[in-house]
């Protein structure tokens, strides 16, 4: 069995610390890969990490034999293919929330930076012009700042907003109970109306692609700001630098893209370049030491604790399941299967034929695949596993002594 890791992205290196504690082995690679070298690099590989950029598509997955899990050290988990990797057994681990304090303290500064149109003033300076005008420049105290989705960044930055003495009005598709004074309002188009800055916090799905066009921005009061720290494609960046060219908007925070480049330093280009009041950030929201340090850890955790008890719980794409810490002088049999009728007792039968007894068992179905998690007696491990992976329905099968 491959005790591999390899990290790609430059994932913060306390991750080798905890995944040590695995017996995992590190490797590492700075930038992301392409499919191509991606596969290649994933041979004999047991865990890879990933931060945004490294894309796991089902042609890599279909490759990579020797994979059991993916480490996403970041929030989101768009980058993989979640189904393929689910049909081969492959977990999928990640941080939902551990940057969320980094993302709203960026979107904080911005609502500032806007308001005092900071980066206009600072890049005059460095021209050597200096306007020292109070033109254009806002208090942010007593405006009214919409949040597109309540979630763990949203409602954070809620608190922070309104402890500057700003109004927080927020929609989201399902019920949030508001923090502080903040107002659930009934609809998008009620904040986009409302607000003097609007700030996005919505996933990327088919509901959310472009939720911001032409139409709605034009919802929007004309000295009115718009940030997006959440996903590139929740917005139509052409109708924003047309809104923005036109006067119909004062500005504009954008940390994510539609197209991001994979290499950490790359030439990159997008309708708002050079446009005033525009922020323009290379998707850092979530990127402090403290958020990638914290998130290193926890992706890590999970990781060891998948590779040493076949926990999980916080996987995204493969059923949760848990057993305690196992007894040393049992065998643990972890098994992925097709979630159809008689696989459970075709198991049990392959394990009494072993002489062997079933200590503790504990089994989750989600959609076509199921997972189970044995404690047995100690048996020959190698006629075991022909039996097991035998079956018709199995689709990974890892055993732990």
């Amino acid at each position: 069995m491959s005790d591999t890791v390899l990290l790609l992205e430059s994932v913060h290196e306390g991750a080798d610390e905890v995944l040590a504690t695995g017996d995992l082995m590190v490797k590492r690679i700075s930038g992301a890969m392409d499919e191509a070298a991606l596969i290649a690099a994933l041979d004999g590989v047991a865990v890879l990490g990933i931060r945004s950029k490294t894309h796991i598509t089902d042609t890599v997955l279909e490759a990579a034999t020797s994979l059991q899990a993916i480490g996403c050290f970041c929030i989101g988990t768009n980058q993989v293919d979640l189904d393929a990797a689910a049909r081969r057994g492959i977990a999928v681990f990640n941080s939902p929330f551990s940057n969320t304090r980094s993302v709203a303290e960026l979107t904080l500064a911005e609502i500032i930076g806007l308001h005092r149109r900071m980066c206009d003033r600072s890049r005059e300076l460095h021209e050597g012009t200096w306007r020292k005008s109070a033109r254009g420049a806002h208090e942010v105290r007593g405006r009214t700042l919409g949040i597109v989705g309540y979630g763990h960044i949203g409602s954070q930055i809620s608190v922070l907003a309104e402890s500057l003495g700003m109004q927080v009005i927020y929609h989201d598709i399902e019920p949030k109970m508001p923090l502080g004074n903040a107002r659930a309002v009934d609809s998008l188009d009620q904040v986009l109306q409302s607000s003097d800055v609007v700030t996005l916090h919505v996933p990327a799905t088919p509901a959310t692609a472009n939720l911001i066009g032409q139409r709605e921005l034009a919802l929007m009061q004309p000295h009115a700001m718009l940030i997006n720290n959440a996903r590139g494609s929740v917005v139509d960046l052409d109708a924003l630098a047309q809104a923005l060219q036109e006067g119909r908007l004062g500005g504009a925070a954008i940390d994510v893209y539609p197209s991001e480049p994979s290499a950490g330093e790359a030439s990159f280009e997008c309708p708002l370049a050079g446009l005033p009041n525009v922020i323009l950030t290379p998707h850092v929201g979530g990127s402090t030491i403290e958020a990638q340090a914290i998130i290193a850890r926890e992706v890590a955790a999970k990781i060891v604790r998948f590779r040493t008890r076949g926990t999980t719980m916080s996987a995204v794409n493969v059923p949760s399941v848990d057993l305690p810490s196992r007894n040393p002088d049992h065998l643990r049999v972890l098994h992925f299967h097709r979630n159809v009728p008689g696989v459970l007792s075709a198991l049990h039968r392959v394990i009494a034929d072993t002489g062997a007894n079933i200590h503790a068992e504990y089994l989750q179905s989600l959609g076509d695949i199921s997972y189970v998690i044995l404690d047995i007696d100690r048996v020959d491990t190698a006629s075991l596993t022909r039996a097991i992976e035998g079956l018709d329905e199995t689709i990974r099968l890892q055993l732990l002594s």
